[in-house]
């Protein structure tokens, strides 16, 4: 019963004012003014748009320099990793490098504590002051309704004479009088208070701002002075020469791939279809026979080491058989890469030499064999290790998506701490897990911004993504 006389009450209110309103629109009634408090509602809202845009500025300001404390130490990480330990300063590097992780941590939180959350308490006087402002505006119409009413009922008590409804009227009106104008001087006083406190608030919050950047980018500037100068030493010592791999020596090179004497236990003989022949010898004819007669043959035959050194000639022999054979052999193939091919040749002088330019040519034959197949088996090793490592960085990016409750798109785990600034975000702890959903709206999807559902509390918000990694 009490619920269906208030509804009817304020039926009937909501009816006389959108007429008194409709009324005073068509000019057909005049209405209350009252320049002093429209001032006063103008400062008002230009003060609410300015702080309002502050507020979010500053959000936006926060976020990002968490952002760059992330940031910051991922770089600082990276760099640590690059300088070597054993380089000038590296201990004095990876210091300051720490201290830049806490100066930023400390900047952080000194703007979320001593500028942000005063910020906020300042905008949190506007909309209870509005709701008030607009209140004050319904009780103006119904008292100009009252006195509309009771200038009609004055107007008509001479032709009537009805002192009831004459009495009612004034009651009614001086009822709408005295709440229009309590509110009305609540605001007189309020509203040009709170326009006056900007000034006192911009001065508090503006300074502890500035101050704490102009802290900040000091021990920051400090810290980066100091790793100049680390890494300036470290040119200087690379200019001496301090950190410069030393060269081998050559003369030991050369020694090693040109051996005099051939010391070989085993020998292997390849013979190819391409031979070369001497008409004064009749080993080379039956050798060139066979060649051409026969595939690609190898034999493993244990000799004794050759205590004869080749003579000048012979070592000329040996290079320019050979170099025939690789052409020859190139050209009957039609292949780029060298291959070596044996032949039997004489060669005026002691036998010996002969058989050093033979040894030579399958010494050579044989290390180049080698030498292929394991370029070629390395090639094939690195190529596999490169895939692993690809599918091995491939699966640690990608997320679990199965087993998953209705609704959850994957799972991610809290890597920092993370306190929520505004009443839509989501505030968790190093290790805790979150479900991330879809929007409720896409429109208030922002680059960066996840929306999740924390385990354990059920609580729903934004987060940031950088501030987790996928499970």
């Amino acid at each position: 019963m009490a619920s269906a006389n208030n509804k009817t009450v304020f039926l009937k209110k909501y009816t006389q004012r959108t007429k008194e309103k409709i009324l005073q629109n068509l000019g057909k009634v005049d209405r209350t003014a009252d320049e002093i408090f429209d001032e006063h509602l103008n400062n008002f809202t230009l003060q609410q748009n300015s702080a309002n845009r502050l507020q979010k500025e500053f959000n936006n300001y926060i976020r990002c320099v968490r952002a760059l404390q992330v940031a910051s130490k991922s770089l600082m990480e990276a760099i640590t990793e690059v300088y070597e330990p054993q380089w000038s300063g590296s201990e004095a590097l990876y210091a300051q490098a720490s201290s830049i992780e806490v100066l930023l941590q400390d900047f952080s939180h000194k703007l979320g504590d001593q500028v942000l959350i005063p910020l906020n308490t300042y905008t949190a006087q506007f909309p209870e002051m509005r709701k008030k402002i607009d209140k004050r505006g319904r009780k103006l119409v119904d008292y100009d309704s009252q006195r509309h009413s009771f200038q009609n009922l004055q107007a008509n008590a001479a032709k009537r004479k009805d002192d009831v409804k004459l009495t009612k009227g004034r009651e009614n009106l001086e009822e709408a009088k005295r709440t229009y104008e309590l509110l009305n001087t609540e605001l007189h006083d309020e509203l040009p208070a709170l326009y006056d406190s900007r000034i006192l608030f911009l001065v508090t919050n503006l300074q502890t701002l500035f101050a704490s950047e102009q802290m900040f980018h000091t021990e920051v500037a400090k810290i980066y002075s100091e790793l100049e100068a680390i890494v300036d030493k470290l040119a200087t010592e690379s200019q001496r020469g301090s950190y410069t791999l030393k060269k081998l020596n050559s003369t030991a090179a050369n020694n090693i791939q040109s051996p005099i004497k051939i010391h070989e236990k085993t020998s292997v003989a390849i013979s190819y279809p391409v031979p070369i022949t001497n008409g004064n010898s009749p080993s080379a004819a039956t050798n060139g026979a066979t060649s051409s007669s026969s595939p690609v043959s190898s034999t493993h035959s244990p000799t004794t080491p050759y205590e004869h050194e080749p003579n000048e000639k012979a070592v000329a022999a040996t290079t320019t058989i050979v170099t025939e054979a690789q052409y020859q052999n190139q050209e009957s193939l039609g292949i780029n890469e060298p291959s070596y091919q044996n032949a039997s040749a004489v060669i005026n002088g002691d036998g010996a030499a002969a058989n050093v330019i033979n040894n030579n040519i399958e010494s050579v034959q044989t290390d180049n064999g080698m030498n292929n197949s394991m370029s070629s088996a390395t090639v094939e090793a690195s190529e596999e290790t490169h895939l692993n490592n690809n599918n091995s960085q491939n699966n640690n990016i990608s997320a679990t998506t199965t087993n998953l409750p209705p609704g959850v798109l994957y799972r991610v785990k809290a890597t920092y701490k993370y306190v929520r600034e505004d009443a839509d975000e989501l505030s968790f702890d190093v290790g805790d897990i979150v479900n991330v959903v879809e929007y409720d709206d896409p429109e208030d999807q922002e680059d960066g911004w996840l929306m999740g559902i924390k385990e354990g509390t059920n609580e729903k918000g934004m987060f940031p993504a950088n501030f987790t990694r996928p499970l």
